[in-house]
């Protein structure tokens, strides 16, 4: 007992709660500050309704709360944040089960070290001189300085003097020209021309993009089938492809064919979006099929490009549901415009599974030309191609390389080049840089091509300062445009199917 009264003694007195007194005492201080919201105000000079001047002054400002919570959400993702234009996005870890940034922030170029056997390949005419200096302006700038790979520039016509001596002009590291052979561009022999040309008329009325271009749909065949069996591509194990107008944002100073060849990869990719449905409406049925005749099973890579089996083959779904299959156009059935047709595939006996339009961005890409050339591959082009999807309707080269290796290849086969920002047209990637001491200082590149002094200056100033690093950045000295939003932010990536096929997002 006696303890238990010390005890009580040293308890501290709970403080007296205040009177109603008081608290009437503290209202009636506050009173005169309120009273002028509490004021009210008519509407209209001669109205009867008045509203107190408090709601007039707390209107707006709700107003302009909510614009600010309209601009920093992300439309397409609840509680997920909208980063400002340009700006590359909150970066999450990937789990590195199947794939991993080859290199995280900067390294001393080794400009002595090992080479793979590889060549940086453009497709590009006379006229497009001026994209295609940008562009190797970039990769000279960003890569090319310190590695020395040769360029590859291949033409459907012959390339003149000017073209010729202005990239020479560019560049120290060899260069060679090539035309490429008819067989390799144009229709083939089995084709028939006129309905052929027919299918590429109506897409052209039909507005679909680029759908009316007959030198576009050559285009896309020869990067889907024959580019890998050019004679100056010949003596390469691995391409880097580069179009005209493009940009790279980050320095690239390790080799990536050589990290490639040691990791023991095949494709490689920095952007992966999805197609435009009118493009591709039957190439998933005849992949699909592909896989059926060949007996294939995927290794885990298909899943990427696969929406799973559902009410898309129910002939009772509308035409109007977008589960709803598109029939094959007439042309196709019939075996049009190739005499030797696709027997083998029964429209009525497709996979169930449906297309989601994915695919890996080829204008950007850097792979083992083995792959390419290899049976498995060219049945697989054979197959697509006799089924006149490259002219009746407008079937890329970026789906076919995607769906050729969803049927072949497994996500470790696949490498995810995060780190590489890359720009063409309006669709970019550009990582954040890599935080810590991975950002090393900057030699200076004053190409000798651009004739005044001050604006070789002023580029190379430009690239002195780069972005602000990030946790989770993996770039290199990454300097990006920012008048569009990167495309790991936005509607149409597919970067989470690509995650969710590569092991998930890492829990740290």
């Amino acid at each position: 007992m006696g303890f238990v009264r010390s005890l009580i003694k040293r308890i501290p007195s709970t403080p007296a709660l205040p009177s109603l007194e008081d608290l009437s005492n503290e209202k009636d201080r506050f009173a005169p500050r309120l009273s002028f919201f509490k004021r009210r105000i008519r509407l209209k000079g001669n109205s009867k309704i008045s509203v107190p001047l408090g709601a007039v002054l707390l209107f707006p400002c709700m107003v302009i709360i909510l614009i600010v919570v309209l601009i920093v959400r992300h439309p397409s993702s609840p509680g997920g944040l909208m980063m400002p234009a340009g700006a590359p996005p909150a970066i999450r870890k990937i789990s590195e089960q199947y794939d991993k940034v080859f290199v995280t922030g900067c390294l001393e170029p080794q400009t002595n070290g090992p080479r793979a056997n590889a060549a940086l390949v453009i497709l590009a005419r006379n006229q497009e001189l001026e994209g295609v200096v940008q562009s190797i302006k970039s990769m000279e700038r960003h890569f090319n300085r310190w590695f020395h790979y040769p360029y590859v520039f291949l033409n459907d016509g012959d390339f003149n003097t000017t073209f010729k001596e202005t990239i020479l002009n560019h560049t120290s590291a060899p260069v060679e020209f090539g035309k490429i052979d008819p067989t390799m561009w144009g229709y083939p022999d089995w084709v028939n021309i006129d309905t052929a040309r027919e299918g590429i008329r109506k897409q052209g009325d039909a507005a679909i993009m680029y759908g009316g271009m007959e030198s576009y749909h050559h285009m896309c065949r020869f990067y889907s089938g024959f580019f890998y069996k050019h004679e100056l591509l010949q003596k390469y194990d691995w391409y880097w492809r580069i179009e005209p107008e493009i940009k790279y944002f980050c320095d690239i100073t390790y080799d990536p064919f050589v990290h490639m060849e040691r990791a023991n990869k095949t494709y490689g990719f920095t952007i992966a979006v999805k197609e435009l449905k009118e493009t591709v409406p039957n190439i998933f049925r005849y992949a699909s099929a592909y896989k059926r005749v060949n007996n294939l099973t995927s290794q885990g890579l298909w899943e990427m490009f696969a929406e799973p089996a559902s009410a898309a083959e129910d002939v009772s779904v509308p035409e109007d549901n977008p589960k709803y299959k598109k029939p094959l156009p007439e042309e196709i059935l019939s075996s049009e415009p190739g005499q030797g047709g696709v027997p083998d595939v029964d429209p009525e006996a497709m996979e169930g599974e449906t297309y989601n339009m994915c695919h890996f961005w080829s204008n950007f890409e850097i792979a083992r030309l083995d792959w390419f050339r290899s049976k498995e591959y060219n049945d697989f082009f054979d197959m697509m191609d006799r089924s006149g999807g490259f002219w009746m309707e407008r079937w890329g080269d970026a789906p076919i390389h995607s769906l050729a290796a969803g049927a072949l290849l497994a996500p470790q086969n696949i490498h995810y080049f995060r780190d590489i920002g890359y720009r063409h047209t309006t669709i970019q990637h550009c990582p954040a840089n890599a935080p810590g001491n991975r950002q090393l200082a900057r030699p200076p590149f004053l190409e000798m091509t651009t004739k005044d002094e001050k604006k070789r200056k002023e580029e190379d100033e430009y690239w002195e300062t780069w972005d602000p690093v990030k946790e989770n950045g993996v770039g290199c000295r990454c300097k990006c445009d920012t008048d569009i939003v990167d495309v790991e932010g936005k509607q149409g990536s597919c970067l989470d199917e690509w995650v969710n096929v590569a092991g998930g997002w890492a829990s740290a």
